[in-house]
């Protein structure tokens, strides 16, 4: 139910913690292997996206661990997902009546799905970025292109 790729996405952020007697240069070293190697996993335009922290107790039983966390797109597929699920039972209102008869509006539910959508779109937006399409938008979100053409006249 919860599960996505991430090689269909690309990491935004990541943090890994390691547990046991290891070097910070190996780690380093190692964790540069790493986003080296699947550079095309790591979105480009956000610097230092990979954190690493270690800690020298190791957990009982093991001699170390390691915890990878990280901000991927992939999940996109898991919201598209629950959202075309969702739809199919709001659009049959399916179990509705419970959440109405607590107090719930309908429209907090269209609500929701609106939001889940924006969130998919992000994402989406996020996995196709590059590094030469930071400064495409100025502060207002217009795009520089547009005002490009506003000037030209």
């Amino acid at each position: 139910m919860a599960a996505c790729d991430p090689r269909h996405g690309r990491y935004l952020t990541v943090a890994v913690m390691f547990r046991g007697i290891m070097s910070m240069r190996e780690v380093d070293s190692q964790m540069f292997n790493v986003q080296d190697k699947n550079s095309s996993y790591f979105v480009e335009w956000i610097p230092n996206n990979v954190k690493t922290a270690v800690c020298d107790i190791p957990p009982r039983g093991l001699k170390m661990s390691a915890t990878f966390i990280g901000n991927s797109t992939a999940i996109q597929e898991l919201f598209k997902r629950i959202s075309e699920q969702f739809t199919a039972m709001f659009r049959r209102k399916a179990f509705l009546h419970w959440y109405t008869g607590e107090g719930m509006d309908e429209m907090e539910f269209t609500e929701a799905e609106s939001n889940m959508n924006d969130l998919v779109s992000e994402y989406q937006q996020y996995q196709d970025a590059t590094i030469e399409d930071e400064g495409e938008y100025d502060d207002t979100g217009n795009t520089d292109y547009n005002n490009e053409i506003e000037t030209e006249y």
